[in-house]
């Protein structure tokens, strides 16, 4: 019997597709962004759901009549899994460094209480609640968010989270990128199951680089920029078309799981224009595998006019290791994101960033480029969201 779960603050579904690929039956998706929307339910449509357009709630939900529409959608049917991660701009360090009042006024920081709502008035078997590490550190009136949103989470359900066990790295799960997020489970108080028990399940494969000799034990070496991107076609800036035909050599384990036997088509495989002088700075760095800081060192011709320019404003992914955190941030500019390739002289596509958050190449983002990086950015990796999700389906069938 298939499992049914609600995806609340769902974006793109990065989490729904871990919960899709370990066979779990999606009931409904509430999401405000129109073009996150409109992706949900051409993925549904891509699993052979046939109600995508009533299954995707297009909504804000801090209205009042949330639930209602919630209700009026799955149609009495039960719901064992709540998923989903309220947005993290006001938790994160750098949306709390960029405003004056340190995000103290912003309305999404209640908005794990529209979550908590939705919770309680479903009471599924399981919830899981995802977010920026940025969490652990925020305040709101001189006290913790995060013991707010526990002791919230924990009025009906078991939570049992612990602020070093339970920042999970995606790159333990063969993501190929460095993405450190909370994870919070919590089970139904009347079940004989507890949340350290679906933690111990979310089995590493992979080891980190940050790890030590000890704990590498048993693990495979993560995967890599290389290991997920070099085999795309070659493009300078403003190169490349919206679909091209390539078939993917598949030659290792992270190509085998997230290219579909067959899948001939390449999707949004399309370089941004660059000005000349990004371009010099791409390859400069790239080349001599340089940081930011020793480009202006080195390379006084390709000093930046503005004055507030930072150490990380520029950054190189490197071949031989995984990727920095892939952030939202790349709708507006892809400097975070210069491809390793000195002769490409550009920063990643559309496809190369969602390869590296994990996303299947048969996966189609919907929108403008722009939607499509911010939807990539804000998702959770799907590689990662399903290790959560064979560990609720195995405790789930035990229980």
């Amino acid at each position: 019997m298939a499992l049914n779960f609600i995806d609340l603050f769902a974006g793109c579904g990065g989490l729904s597709e871990g919960f899709y690929r370990q066979g779990f039956n999606a009931l409904a998706h509430l999401e405000i962004n129109h073009a996150a929307c409109e992706t949900l339910k051409t993925r549904m449509a891509h699993y052979g759901y046939l109600n995508p357009d009533e299954s995707v709630l297009e909504y804000d939900i801090t209205m009042d009549d949330t639930i209602d529409r919630l209700e009026k959608t799955i149609k009495g049917q039960s719901v064992d899994i709540i998923i989903g991660g309220p947005p993290c701009q006001s938790f994160s360090s750098l949306g709390r460094a960029k405003d004056e009042n340190g995000m103290k006024n912003d309305p999404r920081n209640y908005l794990f209480e529209s979550y908590v709502k939705v919770l309680n008035h479903f009471r599924p078997k399981v919830f899981v609640f995802e977010n920026v590490t940025g969490l652990l550190t925020a305040t709101l009136n001189g006290s913790r968010i995060i013991d707010r949103i526990l002791a919230c989470l924990g009025e009906k359900y078991k939570v049992d989270f612990n602020s070093e066990k339970d920042v999970l790295n995606a790159a333990n799960y063969g993501v190929p990128q460095i993405r450190k997020r909370v994870i919070i489970i919590g089970v139904r108080k009347d079940l004989n199951l507890t949340p350290r028990d679906i933690y111990n399940g979310i089995t590493k494969t992979h080891y980190d680089p940050e790890m030590k000799e000890n704990q590498k034990s048993g693990l495979k070496r993560y995967v890599t920029v290389k290991d997920a991107i070099a085999e795309l076609p070659h493009l300078h800036e403003g190169e490349g078309s919206k679909t091209v035909v390539f078939s993917s050599r598949r030659d290792n384990d992270f190509l085998k799981t997230i290219v579909p036997e067959g899948q001939n088509i390449l999707m949004d495989h399309v370089s941004r224009h660059h000005n000349p002088m990004d371009v010099q700075r791409y390859m400069a760095m790239a080349e001599n595998h340089w940081t930011f800081e020793e480009l202006l060192e080195k390379r006084a011709d390709l000093r930046h006019e503005k004055k507030r320019v930072f150490g990380n404003s520029y950054v190189v992914q490197w071949w031989d290791a995984p990727a920095r955190t892939i952030i939202a941030h790349l709708y507006k500019d892809g400097n975070q994101f210069i491809h390793p390739d000195a002769s490409q002289g550009r920063t990643l596509t559309v496809r190369e960033a969602a390869r590296l958050q994990s996303f299947p190449d048969d996966f189609v983002f919907e929108g403008p480029r722009t939607e499509q990086y911010k939807q990539i950015g804000n998702a959770v990796p799907p590689l990662f969201a399903e290790a959560i999700a064979k560990s609720i389906k195995k405790n789930l069938e035990e229980e």
